[in-house]
C-alpha cells in the first residue's frame, strides 16, 4: 500500500483518479481548493486539505509521507485561458513549479497533467510525442513550459517526473454547464435539457475521445514507471480521431436530437488533434478499452 497525494482531487479526473487509487489499497490524501472542483466528488475515504497550490507553505507540508504525487490542479480550457491570461498563467505554470519544488524537497516522484493542445496546428495528422509543440494558446504555453520546467528540475534536482498529455477526456463529473465545458459534457447538458448545441466551425474538426475510466487506470500505470525512471511525455489517447459532427450525430442517437447552431470557429483551437498512442502501448504495455459509442452512453 502506497500514499499518494492528489492534487486537484475533487475535480472530474481527479476525483475518478481518488477512488480508483483508494479501491486499489491505497491511502490518498487531496488538496484542492474547490475553485473548479466540487466537494461532492470527493471519496469519503480520502484526506482532504482545503487549500490553493499557489500557498506554496500549505502546499508543501502535503508532500509528508507522501510516496507519490499526482499533480491534476489546473484551469484546464483554452478558451478560459483566453479571457483569463494571467489568472490561468498562475494556476497552470506557477502552481505547477511550486508543486515540482515541492517534490524536489520531499524527492517525491510525480506524475503531472500535460495537455495535447501543447502540439497546436500541425502538419502531421497523427501527433506523436516527437513533434515539436506548436502552441497556439496561452493554456497550450502554459503546458509546454511545464514539460520543460519538469526537465529543468530533473537536471537539477533529479526529480523524477512523466507528464501526460491528455487528449480530449470525457465521462461523469465533467462539468456540463460552463461555458469553458468540454464539447461532450457541453451536448450532453443541451440535449438532455431540449437546448440546441453550438458547434464552433464547420464541425469536420477532429478530435482523439478516450473515457476517463481508461484515463485513470493509465495515470496510475505512470506512476509506477515514474518511481523506477524519469519517463519524459506520454501522450494519453485512444489514436482515433472523431469529428465534432459526427460525435453530435452519435449523441442525437442515444439522447435525441436537437438544433444545431453553427458558429464561426474559436480562436486557440487546432483543426485536428489524433494522438499516437505508441509509446503509451511501448512503455505502459496497456492501451484504452472502452469504445465511444459504450463511453457516450455512460455520462452520469
Amino acid at each position: 500500500m502506497a500514499h499518494y497525494l492528489v492534487t486537484g482531487g475533487a475535480g472530474f479526473i481527479g476525483s475518478h483518479l481518488v477512488d480508483f487509487l483508494i479501491k486499489q489499497g491505497h491511502k490518498v490524501r487531496v488538496i484542492d481548493n474547490l475553485s473548479f472542483g466540487k466537494e461532492k466528488n470527493l471519496n469519503p475515504h480520502c484526506e482532504f486539505i482545503n487549500a490553493d497550490i499557489l500557498d506554496y507553505k500549505n502546499l508543501e507540508k502535503c508532500f509528508d509521507q507522501i510516496d507519490g504525487c499526482f499533480h491534476l490542479a489546473a484551469i484546464a480550457s483554452v478558451q478560459y485561458s483566453i479571457a483569463n491570461w494571467i489568472e490561468s498563467n498562475q494556476v497552470n505554470l506557477l502552481g505547477t513549479i511550486k508543486v515540482f519544488k515541492s517534490a524536489a524537497t520531499y524527492k517525491t516522484p510525480i506524475v503531472y497533467a500535460s495537455s495535447a493542445a501543447v502540439y497546436g496546428n500541425q502538419t502531421n495528422t497523427i501527433l506523436s510525442e516527437e513533434l515539436l509543440p506548436n502552441p497556439v494558446s496561452p493554456y497550450a504555453a502554459d503546458k509546454y513550459a511545464c514539460e520543460l520546467q519538469a526537465k529543468a528540475f530533473n537536471a537539477v534536482h533529479g526529480l523524477k517526473s512523466t507528464g501526460l498529455r491528455f487528449f480530449n477526456v470525457y465521462g461523469p463529473r465533467q462539468s456540463t454547464d460552463s461555458a469553458y465545458s468540454g464539447v461532450i459534457s457541453a451536448f450532453y447538458h443541451r440535449i438532455k435539457n431540449n437546448l440546441p448545441i453550438d458547434i464552433y466551425g464547420d464541425g469536420m474538426q477532429s478530435r482523439d475521445f478516450i473515457h476517463v475510466d481508461d484515463v485513470v487506470r493509465l495515470i496510475s500505470k505512470a506512476m509506477e514507471l515514474t518511481t523506477n525512471n524519469y519517463v519524459d511525455v506520454i501522450n494519453i489517447c485512444t489514436g482515433i480521431g472523431t469529428s465534432i459532427n459526427h460525435i453530435a450525430q452519435t449523441m442525437f442517437k442515444i439522447f435525441g436530437q436537437v438544433k444545431i447552431n453553427y458558429n464561426p470557429a474559436r480562436k486557440g483551437e487546432a483543426k485536428i488533434s489524433i494522438g499516437s498512442n505508441a509509446k503509451l502501448l511501448n512503455q505502459f504495455k496497456l492501451s484504452p478499452t472502452i469504445e465511444l459509442q459504450n463511453g457516450l452512453q455512460n455520462l452520469d
